[in-house]
């Protein structure tokens, strides 16, 4: 990859936020930056193009639909899905979860129905399910191994069970940069009549994604950890899933028919996209689609890989600083969580702000792991396609700045 070419694309990284420190973006876990090729197809749509969509027959509300669903086309091609029709756009990873709990509650659940979810879950796919409990629906977590960070799978066989319901679990950890099995986990589920879903917010941006070899009946993900504006996430589920369950909003757009008895719902995806879209959004995701296409997963991939092993070695040089997650990067993402002995993290990030270094403190909506590792809370650098080994270096510089600031 040429990534001096690519960070050409980014206007933010040539911004100074401190006087004469330069931006050193290191919390890409939390959401990427952008780059001008989807900056300028939302600019292009408001100028040219802005109108509602599947609504009207004048010539700006063709083209506002032609491109949204363009959008959904490119995405559902992005994750190997078979058709458009499995894609619904949401607002986030959140509500993506949140559609299948309200729907699989509508019809699909019931009391002594159980859930298996596991500890390294973001709140996100922790806390739609645990509020279930008030319904009589059990939840059952997995645990991880606490050197490496790494599920232990054969808790799946053991959780589950013919009251188990649905099975879900993060694809990577934004915490431990773990990558689970995801195959793996999903066929235990199927093996027992269980749903699949895979949270993905955090392996869509950085890998390849095909959800007909991982088998799952639902993914999630946002569209703002990869490159696209926030307010704009996806939701992939199988087609005869989708329509055999309930809608999770109801209003416009995703109806069919509407009498003053009763009603029918449109097609898919739309019978899932209530109301006005953000139709900007979802656009913006397209191109970013479009965008990270042109550069090649694979090698996005094998970049950020070079990039965390070079991290990482570079803080296990670091006395005093303690890592998280799995060594080995076959099953790892571009993540680096660390605490430095007895500094507070939000004190780390705070100085290191004073170099332009931004990194991430606190539980990262995942306070349940950060417990279990046996912490309050971490530091955490996070990796994309438009970063270099010279803004790692400058995160080892910011740690020592640290050290020598708390005279450690």
């Amino acid at each position: 990859m040429n990534i001096e070419k690519i960070r050409k694309d980014f206007p933010i990284l040539e911004r100074e936020v401190h006087p004469g420190k330069k931006l050193v973006y290191l919390d890409n876990a939390a959401t990427s930056q952008k780059p001008n090729q989807v900056i300028d197809v939302i600019s292009e749509f408001y100028r040219n193009n802005n109108a509602n969509i599947h609504r009207g027959v004048h010539k700006l509300s063709e083209e506002s639909t032609e491109m949204y669903d363009d959008a959904h086309t490119k995405v559902s091609k992005f994750i190997n899905a078979d058709k458009m029709e499995e894609m619904i756009f949401t607002r986030n990873t959140s509500e993506s979860i949140n559609l299948v709990m309200h729907s699989l509650v509508d019809g699909k659940l019931k009391k002594g129905d159980e859930i298996i979810s596991t500890v390294m879950e973001h709140h996100s796919n922790i806390v739609p399910w645990t509020i279930l409990k008030d319904k009589g629906i059990k939840v059952n977590f997995v645990d991880i191994n606490e050197k490496d960070g790494i599920l232990k799978l054969e808790q799946f066989e053991e959780l589950i069970n013919k009251n188990t319901k649905l099975v879900t679990c993060i694809h990577g950890s934004n915490v431990l940069g773990t990558i689970n099995p995801v195959k793996e986990i999903g066929k235990i589920a199927h093996d027992n009549d269980a749903f699949f879903l895979v949270d993905g917010a955090q392996s869509v941006p950085h890998m390849k994604v095909d959800v007909k070899k991982m088998d799952c009946d639902f993914f999630a993900f946002s569209g703002h950890k990869m490159l696209a504006p926030t307010g704009i996430g996806a939701l992939y589920g199988k087609e005869e899933i989708l329509e055999n369950i309930s809608p999770f909003m109801y209003g416009g757009d995703m109806i069919k028919e509407v009498s003053l008895e009763k009603s029918s719902w449109n097609d898919l995806p739309w019978k899932f996209e209530a109301g006005t879209s953000n139709i900007s959004g979802g656009i913006g995701l397209g191109a970013a689609v479009d965008y990270l296409e042109s550069v090649g997963m694979d090698d996005i991939r094998d970049h950020e890989i070079k990039l965390t092993e070079y991290a990482l070695n570079r803080l296990e040089e670091v006395d005093g600083l303690k890592l998280f997650g799995p060594k080995d990067m076959k099953i790892r993402g571009g993540v680096v969580s660390f605490v430095l002995n007895k500094v507070h993290p939000h004190d780390v990030a705070s100085i290191m702000d004073t170099e332009g270094v931004a990194v991430r403190s606190g539980h990262h909506c995942a306070q349940p792991l950060i417990e279990r590792l046996g912490e309050n809370s971490t530091t955490r650098a996070s990796f994309y396609l438009y970063n270099t080994k010279e803004e790692v270096d400058k995160l080892i510089e910011g740690i020592e700045k640290v050290k020598k600031t708390f005279r450690l």
